[in-house]
């Protein structure tokens, strides 16, 4: 591990733990065990470093999403997956979570851009498995973007639940949203 990555590690934990307000430049400089002038030949600014972290946290959960949708079963199924492993890697990246999150990291160019990069991925694995949904016959819809878009917020609704309730039952409560969202809630 090269002295960039021991820095972003260090201010990786730091986050997490302390949050973003509380950690300093200082603190990431005694953990990491670097002298702090390191740091600043590496980044600018604490901001620099949260940048780095939510980067590599943001691709380490498309990654874990990717393996989620290799499953090669029904798209609702695929549906499930990818929904469960969300939440649970959402779970376990917290400096990510935060970052998506905290009305504070708005001013950050940067997370913004983050937040609309994986908005715009998120959008986009909802509508390719509604349309290969919709190709094989397993699904009727009218408007593949909108049930796509309606899909992606009911999702970030459940987020927060899930994120700060210690007991919350995932696969239940993912497998009622999907059930909701596909056979909807009017008696048959």
């Amino acid at each position: 591990m090269d002295e960039r990555d021991k820095i972003i590690k260090a201010g990786c934990e730091l986050f997490a733990k302390y949050g973003f307000k509380k950690t300093t430049m200082d603190d990431i400089a005694k953990s990491s065990r670097k002298a702090k002038s390191t740091l600043y030949y590496y980044f600018k600014s604490k901001e620099e470093v949260l940048e780095s972290v939510v980067q590599i946290e943001a691709e380490e959960l498309k990654s874990k999403l990717e393996e989620a949708l290799k499953v090669k079963e029904s798209p609702q199924s695929k549906l499930n997956s990818y929904i469960i492993t969300r939440m649970k890697a959402m779970r376990n990246l917290s400096n990510l979570y935060m970052a998506f999150k905290d009305e504070y990291f708005e001013m950050y160019d940067f997370i913004n851009r983050i937040r609309k990069n994986y908005d715009d991925y998120e959008f986009h694995v909802f509508k390719n498995i509604l349309t290969d949904g919709v190709r094989s016959g397993t699904f009727e819809i009218e408007d593949v973007d909108l049930t796509s878009y309606v899909m992606m917020m009911a999702t970030k609704g459940i987020e927060y639940s899930f994120a700060t309730e210690d007991n919350w039952q995932i696969e239940k409560n993912v497998n009622t949203l999907v059930n909701i969202l596909f056979r909807g809630i009017l008696k048959r």
